[in-house]
């Protein structure tokens, strides 16, 4: 078997999460964040719509990390994003870092918002 490592030439990479906490680009992160190919930062969390918001010109679509399992999104920071035209896909944060990777290493315009597992 032949192994390809991964490079993020233009974006920044989810080290790993734990409890708690994510590791992004070396930096840990307490409680929920916020990353994108130019950043990552804490958020915190649903009441804090407004730094989700203004990525919407850097982005395509928003991976929404729900905590240690799928759960539904607040329906008024959904309808928030809704109203600005961001989309928004949900799952398990443990499942939005691997996804984020994977995308980001394509050259997609995406960001993950992650509460803590």
């Amino acid at each position: 078997m032949q192994m390809t490592e991964v490079t993020y030439s233009d974006a920044i990479p989810i080290d790993s999460y734990g409890p708690g906490f994510f590791r992004i680009a070396g930096e840990v992160i307490e409680g929920g964040a916020i990353v994108h190919a130019k950043g990552a930062r804490s958020w915190n969390g649903y009441e804090d719509v407004d730094a989700v918001l203004s990525l919407k010109d850097q982005v395509d679509f928003i991976l929404m990390g729900t905590g240690a399992a799928m759960a539904p999104v607040d329906a008024t920071f959904r309808a928030a994003l809704d109203a600005a035209g961001v989309g928004v896909e949900q799952m398990a944060s443990s499942s939005a870092c691997r996804t984020y990777n994977v995308l980001v290493s394509e050259g997609r315009r995406v960001a993950a918002v992650m509460l803590p597992v």
